[in-house]
Parts: structure tokens; sequence; C-alpha cells
């Protein structure tokens, strides 16, 4: 019983932290915690919609077609042979909610978090061409990336988000390892890739 209530939780905790999630949380801290918090609610939303239209509701739909046409379950598309097109998916939808960011005239640093993640899913996609790692702990990395840049940016504190956010990159590592999807070196891998691509992207852009 015990068992199966750790793999429980480490389905839930693969699901809450999915990767199509992050860059809608980055969204919400920045709305929230900088000076983007004085633009008008109904700014806010229209923000959030978009990114959440295009980087969770559409590439999750994409994919999951794809995955029910093969017949493939969960596990199976996780093979590394089988991943390469559902990132393309997901790197063509975060393209296409930065282009209308873009048009919207978008404020920069809220555009910085979807190139932030789409980088980290051209770097996730190609180094899963000769080996496989965790796009789960990529964009938790990620997260962590983008906080260490802005406080360099923004010139605040980072370390309490820091531990929060090393905290839930355990966690979800844990989960991925406890599910069988990754090895302890895809997760590690994973996380350090993202913060390295995270960072430098949102200090170059």
């Amino acid at each position: 019983m015990r068992q199966r209530q750790i793999i429980i939780a480490a389905k839930v905790l693969s699901s809450v932290f999915a990767p199509f999630y992050l860059p809608l949380v980055g969204l919400i801290g920045l709305l929230l915690f900088t000076y983007l918090s004085l633009l008008p609610w109904m700014y806010k939303i229209f923000l959030l919609l978009m990114v959440c239209l295009f980087t969770i509701l559409l590439p999750r739909f994409l994919i999951r077609v794809y995955r029910r046409y093969y017949g493939w379950s969960l596990a199976e598309l996780g093979h590394k042979e089988r991943r390469v097109i559902p990132y393309v998916i997901s790197i063509i939808c975060y393209l296409l909610c930065y282009y209308f960011m873009a048009l919207s005239h978008v404020p920069h640093f809220i555009g910085s978090i979807v190139i932030a993640a789409l980088v980290v899913q051209i770097a996730c996609a190609m180094v899963n061409l000769y080996i496989k790692i965790s796009i789960h702990t990529a964009a938790i990395g990620g997260v962590t990336g983008a906080i260490m840049a802005f406080s360099a940016i923004f010139g605040f504190n980072p370390v309490w988000w820091l531990c929060v956010v090393f905290i839930l990159a355990g966690l979800v590592g844990t989960s991925r390892m406890i599910l069988r999807q990754h090895s302890l070196h895809e997760v590690i891998f994973g996380f350090l890739l993202g913060v390295a691509c995270s960072f430098c992207s949102v200090l170059v852009f």
C-alpha cells in the first residue's frame, strides 16, 4: 500500500510540474512581483490566456493527437526516438506564442520568459538526438536560471526563491526516477541544461 501511495504521489508531482505549465508560472511571478504588476487587470488576463493557449493547451492537444494516432501510452512516448515530434510541436507552439507577443507589443521581460523556455526546448530536442534527458527537470531548471537572471537584472535577493525551487526540483526529479522514466544522470543533466539555457537567454534577450 505504501509503495502504491508513493507512485501516486510521483504521478501527481509529474503532472503538476509538467514542463508545459512553467512558462505560465514564470509569467504569473513577473506580473505579481515586478513593476509589471502595474499593468491593467484586463491586459494581465489577456497575457495569461495567450501564454496558456500556446504553451499549455495547444501543445498538449497536438501531442495527445500524435500519441493516440500511433496508439502509444505515455510511457511508450517517453522512448528517446519517439520524443522528437513532441519537441518539434512544443517548439512551434512557443514560436507562435512569441510571434503573437511581438505583434501585440508585449513588454520585453514577458517575452524573455517564452524565449528562455523556447531555448530550453530546442536544447533538449538537440540533446535528445544523442541521449535521453528529463525535460521535466530541464523545465524546473529553466525556472531556476530565470530567477537567477532576473535577480541580477532587478537587484533582488533570490535565496528564498531558489530554496523553494531547489526543493521542487528534487521532488520532481525523484518522481521521474520513481516512475522509471529517467535515471539519475538524465535528471541531473536535464536540470543543469535548463539552468544554463534559461540564465543565458534571459540575460541576452
